[in-house]
Formats: structure tokens, C-alpha cells, sequence
């Protein structure tokens, strides 16, 4: 990707339209930097590939109508801001405009959809960077009804989505709205929670897609097939997904940690209980992954060759596998000491 000058041309553009957002100061200003952020975004997803172009029209469609909805509930709301009972509604209709931007359930749809037509840089991209603005812009304006309902939704649809999945672009996006339904939990209750809990997820899937795009793997038969020439590889490898599914002895668990701290002290132990259940089944899909790579005498190839450039880059991903593996270790010592 980064060997395209027009693309990285375009990454700017898009970095720029999201700090644009987070920085403005009216709604409008917001919007204009959603959609340099969006207009930017398409040509980084367009690769000359049917499943790619297809996956651009999608995204284009469903942003354009967030964009519209955004865009006329906040002119409503700057021409009714004198009437209260209008008021209510415009606030819905940005926060529904915000959630469907960034694929959040009930306006999740078209996320897996998307996700598996892009590259696994593009998916990451989709994943982290394109979830700060529509985030940030929600902890502005915090619609309390709507926000219970989506923090539901995205645990129990991330949860029982990723379940009959063969492909892993698909079981990223339910793993990505399942940490949703998290960080809008985190959300509710302190800003700088989630975006704790959104740095320790963005870690997380970077460590993952790194190691997915470095092998071009895809599907999840391609798991105990593609790689395994080394049994360190494929213990840290499922180190990592147990992390992200938030399995207690890694550092996946440490946000999730905090976010049940906090729900805890503030006496929400209806909508803490449905997380930790929701969780549960995505740890029992991602055990279901590692299981079969943790038995010994599980038979693989002996014949597939690696070249060195991907060797080259092994180092990075053991360090953030490390990281991802034992952090919570560190994290909690340094906690105690200090």
C-alpha cells in the first residue's frame, strides 16, 4: 500500500479529515471532516479487484446515507435549537447517523460485508482509524436510550455473529463490533475509559492483521495449514486471539478489567452481566480455533517453505505478541509497585 505515492497521498488526506472532526467546534465542521475522511478513504480500498470495488460501493452508500442523515438532523437541530421536544429527536437521529458510520449494532449490516472484500490493511484501517471520529463525536452528544440499546446489540450480534464463520476478515468485523458494545459501555460512564480500551483493541488487531497479512491468510482452515513450521508461531499466534477475546492471563483482559470495575462501582449490573455472557461465546469461538493447535499431536505439513522477507519481519510480531501475551503481567506489577 505504502509503496503507492498517490496512496499515501490519500492516507494523509484521511488522517487529516478525522483530526478535522475531532478537533471541530460545530456539527458542520464534524460533518466536513467525516466526509474528507470518507472521500479519502475509498480510493485507498480500490485495488483493481472485483471483491474490493464491490466492497467500496458498499461502504460508499451506507457512509453517503449516514452523511445525509448526519447532515439534516444537524441543520434541524441549529434551526430548532429553541424548541426542546425537537431537540430530542434531532439528538437521535445524529446519534443513529454516527452509529451506522461506524458499524455498530443495529446499523452493522454492511461491516462484515465490507470487511471481506478489503485487503488486511485496508481491514485494520476499517477496524481502528475509522472508529475514532464517529466515537469521539458520540461521547459529545450521548443519546442514554439508544446507547443501552447499541451497547446490547453489538455484544450479543459481535457474539453470535462470529460464530458459524469460516472466514477471518468476517470473525475480525463480530470480534470489532462485539469491543463496540465495550467501548460504548466504557463510554457511558468515563471518556478516557474507552479511549484506554480502544488503544489496548487497536494494539490488539494490529498484532493480529500484521501476522495475517504476512502469510496472506484468509479463511480458517488456512490456520493449521499455511504456517506452522514453527510451534512457537502457532502458540503465540493463538496467545494473540485468546488477547483479543479478552481471556484473563493477557492483556486482553486488562481493559475489559477496567470497564467491569468501573460498571461495577456505578451499580450497572444489567448491562455488565449481558458483556461478560457475550463474551463468553466469542472466547468459546477463538477456543475453538486454538484448540486444535494446542494438541500436540495435531498432523501437520513438513514441506511448506517460507521466504525471507517474511522472516524478516518475525521479530516485530514476537515482540507484539510478547506484549500481547504477557502484558497484563507487566501492566499489574508496574500497577503494585507504583
Amino acid at each position: 500500500m505504502f509503496n503507492n505515492s498517490s496512496k499515501i497521498m490519500f492516507f494523509g488526506i484521511l488522517m487529516m479529515g478525522t483530526l478535522i472532526s475531532i478537533s471541530a467546534n460545530s456539527w458542520l465542521s464534524a460533518w466536513m471532516g467525516l466526509e474528507i475522511n470518507l472521500l479519502a478513504f475509498i480510493p485507498l480500498m480500490s485495488d483493481n479487484k472485483l471483491m474490493s470495488t464491490e466492497a467500496s460501493l458498499k461502504y460508499f452508500l451506507t457512509q453517503a446515507l449516514a452523511s445525509s442523515v448526519f447532515l439534516f438532523s444537524t441543520i434541524l437541530f441549529l434551526l430548532n435549537s429553541s424548541k426542546m421536544n425537537s431537540n430530542y429527536l434531532m439528538e437521535m437521529m445524529i446519534f443513529s447517523s454516527l452509529l451506522l458510520k461506524m458499524g455498530s449494532a443495529p446499523f452493522h449490516f454492511w461491516f462484515p460485508n465490507v470487511m471481506e472484500g478489503l485487503s488486511w490493511i485496508n481491514a485494520l484501517i476499517l477496524m481502528t482509524w475509522q472508529k475514532i471520529a464517529p466515537l469521539m463525536l458520540i461521547s459529545y452528544i450521548i443519546f442514554k436510550p439508544l446507547i443501552i440499546m447499541s451497547i446490547i446489540l453489538s455484544s450479543l450480534i459481535g457474539a453470535l455473529g462470529g460464530l458459524n464463520q469460516s472466514s477471518l476478515r468476517k470473525l475480525m468485523a463480530y470480534s470489532s463490533i462485539n469491543h463496540l458494545g465495550w467501548m460504548l459501555a466504557a463510554m457511558y460512564n468515563s471518556n478516557m475509559l474507552w479511549f484506554t480500551y480502544f488503544l489496548f483493541y487497536s494494539f490488539l488487531s494490529f498484532t493480529m492483521v500484521f501476522m495475517f497479512n504476512m502469510f496472506k491468510i484468509s479463511q480458517i482452515n488456512q490456520l493449521f495449514s499455511v504456517f506452522f513450521h514453527s510451534k512457537t508461531m502457532k502458540f503465540f499466534l493463538m496467545f494473540n486471539l485468546l488477547s483479543l477475546g479478552g481471556l484473563p492471563p493477557f492483556m486482553g483482559f486488562f481493559p475489559k478489567w477496567m470497564v467491569i470495575q468501573t460498571l461495577t462501582l456505578n451499580n450497572q449490573l444489567f448491562i455488565l452481566t449481558f458483556l461478560v455472557l457475550m463474551t463468553l461465546i466469542t472466547l468459546y469461538f477463538y477456543m475453538r480455533l486454538s484448540y486444535s493447535a494446542f494438541m500436540l499431536n495435531y498432523t501437520e505439513n513438513n514441506w511448506l517453505t517460507y521466504s525471507s522477507y517474511k522472516m524478516n519481519y518475525m521479530l516485530i510480531f514476537m515482540l507484539c505478541s510478547y506484549f500481547s501475551s504477557f502484558g497484563l503481567f507487566l501492566i499489574s506489577s508496574l500497577y503494585f509497585y507504583f
